[in-house]
C-alpha cells in the first residue's frame, strides 16, 4: 500500500491560512483590551462613577436624612470604593435600627434598608423625653409628650427595672397599652417592684411591675363592672380591689378629725 505524499506547494496555503486566523484572533484580544481599558477611564472620567442618589426605605421613626447622613455615604463616594460594611455598622450604633442593608442599584443608585425597633413608650431622663424601644433601650432623639408613642415612663433609672417594664409592655396588648397615660416607679417597703399607673380615663392603678401585664389583661373587664362617673383606685398588687376616690378622702378626713378629737 502506497502512502499519499503531500507537497509543499499543497501544504503552503493551509499554514498561512492558520497564522491569519491566529493574528486575527490576537487582534480581536487586543481591541477588546483597548476599548476595555477606553471604557474604564471614560466610566472614572463620568458621573456615574460616584454615588448619583441616595434612598432609605423601612424607616418609621428614624429620619431619612439622619440616616444617610450616619452612613458616611455621600453624592461624592466613588461607587466602587463604597465600604457596605463600614457603613452598615455605623447605622446599627442607633439604637433604633435592628438591622440595616445597603443595595448598589445600577447604575449609581444606592438604597439604604433598615428594621427599626418598635416603639413601647416614652421615658423621662434628666428632665428630657424620650422613646422606649422593644429591645429595653433608650431611643436617640427627645420627644415631647404630646407626640404619639405609648405611655411615660417616671422616675425609672435603673436598667433592671426599666428592662423589666419594657418585658411587660411588649407583652401588653396595645389597645390596653394606650390606655395607660404614665408609669410612676414607686417601690414601698414590701414590694421593690410597685409601680403606679395613671389611665386615660382617669382610674389609677397600682400594682407591681413582675405581674403588670397579667393583671391588666383584665383592666377592660374591671372597669366595665364600675361607675364611670365614680373613679378610683384599682389595686392590683396581691388580689384586686376598687377603692373611690371620695372613700379615700372621706377616710382621710376622718382619720384627721380623730387625731384632732384626741
Amino acid at each position: 500500500m502506497t502512502k499519499k505524499v503531500v507537497s509543499i506547494e499543497d501544504r503552503i496555503p493551509k499554514l498561512k491560512e492558520q497564522r491569519k486566523k491566529k493574528a486575527n484572533r490576537r487582534l480581536i484580544l487586543i481591541l477588546l483590551l483597548f476599548f476595555l481599558l477606553i471604557s474604564c477611564i471614560a466610566y472614572f472620567q463620568s458621573p456615574i462613577s460616584k454615588v448619583g442618589s441616595i434612598t432609605v426605605s423601612g424607616n418609621r421613626f428614624l429620619d431619612g436624612n439622619t440616616i444617610i447622613e450616619k452612613s458616611g455615604i455621600t453624592e461624592k463616594t466613588t461607587v466602587l470604593n463604597m465600604d457596605r460594611g463600614k457603613a452598615e455598622a455605623s447605622l446599627t450604633e442607633f439604637p433604633e435600627i435592628k438591622s440595616t442593608q445597603i443595595h448598589l442599584q445600577f447604575p449609581n443608585h444606592v438604597l439604604i434598608e433598615v428594621e427599626e425597633y418598635d416603639r413601647v413608650g416614652l421615658i423621662e431622663e434628666n428632665g428630657d423625653i424620650y422613646p422606649l424601644l422593644e429591645s429595653g433601650e433608650i431611643g436617640s432623639e427627645k420627644m415631647s409628650i404630646g407626640k404619639e408613642g405609648g405611655p411615660l415612663l417616671r422616675a425609672f433609672s435603673e436598667s433592671t427595672f426599666i428592662q423589666i417594664a419594657t418585658e411587660q409592655l411588649v407583652q401588653i396588648p396595645i389597645e390596653i397599652r394606650n390606655s395607660i397615660s404614665e408609669i410612676v416607679y414607686s417601690p414601698s417597703n414590701t414590694d421593690q417592684y410597685r409601680v403606679v399607673l395613671f389611665m386615660n380615663d382617669g382610674f389609677e392603678v397600682h400594682a407591681t411591675l413582675r405581674t403588670l401585664a397579667e393583671k391588666l389583661k383584665y383592666y377592660p373587664s374591671v372597669i366595665s363592672q364600675l361607675d364611670p362617673e365614680q373613679k378610683g383606685i384599682i389595686d392590683m398588687e396581691v388580689g384586686m380591689f376598687f377603692k373611690s376616690f371620695d372613700s379615700i378622702i372621706q377616710q382621710e378626713l376622718s382619720e384627721s378629725g380623730d387625731g384632732d378629737e384626741q
